[in-house]
């Protein structure tokens, strides 16, 4: 299995090229990456811009065709989820009836790319999201590439905004007020990604590339450093260097 989840954030120029690289690498052997954009309502924009991002690598990324998916993706050689609003991303991959078919290209060892939904919905559900419920889906039921839920564009403790030059505190909740408000119901451990953060699946094992605290059902958390190795608990199995 060859899995690469992103947090997102990639607006600053050492992001950009760390996401470009990354990319590049993952899909170093394919050809036809298919883009899926059901996350959002502007296709054709997120095609122009991975294309653009990507250079002279761009040609390989193919958007998803209404009515055309299932033999898109039967011909794909590489599969990239790209973000958006999770629960539009999930109602239309059960819609659409490709959430199988997705699984098992991956498991057969097809290179799968997710970004902010994309990561969330790699997961076992797509509880863990930070967005609005804006539609309902059939089911929360996600693609489970990962045993682990993710939470992407994590952030620790809690934030202030910027208001007519002065700065305020923000007294709402905070993300890890959210992520144990999932524990009291469920027992599937989440990563909380930072912005620019990514991880490397295995189908055993991942790597992270960045920064993440892992959170757990008994109420632990852990914080999870640039390039430490997990397991799909999210128990350490080596620290980072």
């Amino acid at each position: 299995m060859k899995v690469l989840l992103g947090s997102g954030g990639v607006a600053t120029p050492e992001r950009l090229d760390l996401f470009k690289s990354l990319v590049s690498d993952h899909f170093k052997k394919s050809k036809n990456v298919v883009y899926i954009p059901l996350a959002s309502a502007n296709h054709f924009a997120g095609i122009e811009r991975i294309r653009e991002i990507m250079g002279d690598q761009g040609w390989k990324f193919n958007l998803l065709n209404e009515g055309k998916e299932r033999r898109q993706i039967e011909e794909a050689d590489g599969i990239y989820i790209a973000g958006g609003n999770s629960f539009l991303l999930v109602k239309e991959l059960h819609r659409i009836g490709i959430i199988q078919q997705i699984q098992d290209a991956v498991g057969a060892g097809v290179p799968y790319l997710g970004v902010s939904a994309g990561s969330n919905v790699a997961c076992p559900t797509m509880m863990t999201t930070n967005d609005m419920p804006i539609v309902r889906p059939d089911s929360y039921d996600s693609l489970g590439i990962v045993p682990f839920q993710i939470n992407p564009h994590y952030y620790p403790g809690k934030i202030f905004f910027k208001y007519q030059g002065k700065e305020h505190p923000h007294f709402g909740e905070s993300r890890r007020q959210r992520i144990l408000e999932y524990h009291r119901i469920h027992d599937t451990p989440v990563l909380g990604m930072w912005e620019g953060s990514y991880v490397r699946w295995d189908g055993v094992a991942g790597t992270l590339i960045g920064r993440a605290a892992g959170f757990y059902p008994d109420g632990q958390t852990l914080d999870f450093y640039d390039g430490v190795i997990f397991n799909g608990q999210l128990q350490i199995l080596e620290s980072a260097p």
